[in-house]
């Protein structure tokens, strides 16, 4: 089974949309869309999209704050 995009509803009964791998496991879900033709334009706006689309990765800035903030606070204790 190839990679797959999965509409479906949820329990509130709004479409989402579900990237697939072909183990079937699970990569990413959408948010919930209230027409079926909105999660159908999701799927193709990041088929169009995504190939283009930078990696942003945010988990540097955060390793970099917490470093400053443990910095500060060895610093008021001395």
């Amino acid at each position: 089974m190839p990679y797959s995009f999965e509409i479906y509803k949820d329990k509130k009964e709004e479409f989402r949309v579900r990237f697939k791998a072909p183990n079937g496991e699970k990569m990413f879900s959408s948010e919930g869309y209230s027409s079926k033709a909105a999660a159908n334009n999701a799927i193709k706006s990041i088929l169009k999209n995504g190939p283009a689309a930078t990696i942003v990765d945010n988990t540097k800035a955060v390793k970099a704050a917490k470093k400053a903030k443990v910095a500060k606070k060895k610093k008021k204790k001395a």
